[in-house]
């Protein structure tokens, strides 16, 4: 696990860049601090016999809770809905503001068929305007959601400025 992400870093360094913080290398750096470095060592996520995994290591529960007191058994089944929907909606608006994405139609399309975003959304800038949820409808509801995301489950949900804006 950590060799992937070390190689990304280095090349990120030799482009004069620096890889963002993200909640999946602080993943990477606490299992492997907790003497778990993947299925090559023998633990990671799973235990493993014999090279083969076996059963969801025991300890995870414990080595990963949740902020504010959420129960990591027992999330509301809301909020893995929106937890999914909303990463990949905002790192898609994230997209939109480099410039990576040029219109609404890359947008919506390219969730779908690029990062299987469901259809039924229309994809993630309908998804978005559309949103209609327990903290409001449309863009002001999916803001206001995605800070409550956010407070609950960590600041890759706060929304980035753009959808701030008016």
């Amino acid at each position: 696990m950590q060799k992937i992400r070390k190689e990304t870093a280095e090349a990120a360094k030799a482009e004069g860049k620096e890889l963002p913080d993200d909640p999946a290398g602080r993943v990477i750096d606490t299992l492997v601090e907790a003497g778990r470095p993947g299925r090559l060592g023998g633990a990671g996520f799973y235990d493993y016999v014999d090279g083969k995994r076996t059963e969801l290591w025991p300890g995870l529960r414990e080595t990963f809770k949740t902020r504010n007191g959420a129960d990591p058994a027992n999330p509301p089944l809301q909020d893995l809905i929106e937890r999914m929907l909303f990463a990949e909606a905002i790192e898609t608006q994230k997209c939109f503001d480099e410039g990576v994405l040029t219109s609404t139609a890359d947008a919506n399309i390219g969730s779908i068929f690029g990062i299987g975003f469901p259809a039924w959304t229309g994809g993630v800038h309908q998804y978005i305007l559309g949103y209609d949820g327990p903290a409001g409808k449309g863009k002001a509801g999916f803001v206001a959601r995605a800070k409550e995301l956010a407070a609950k489950y960590g600041d890759r949900f706060n929304p980035p400025a753009s959808l701030l804006d008016a």
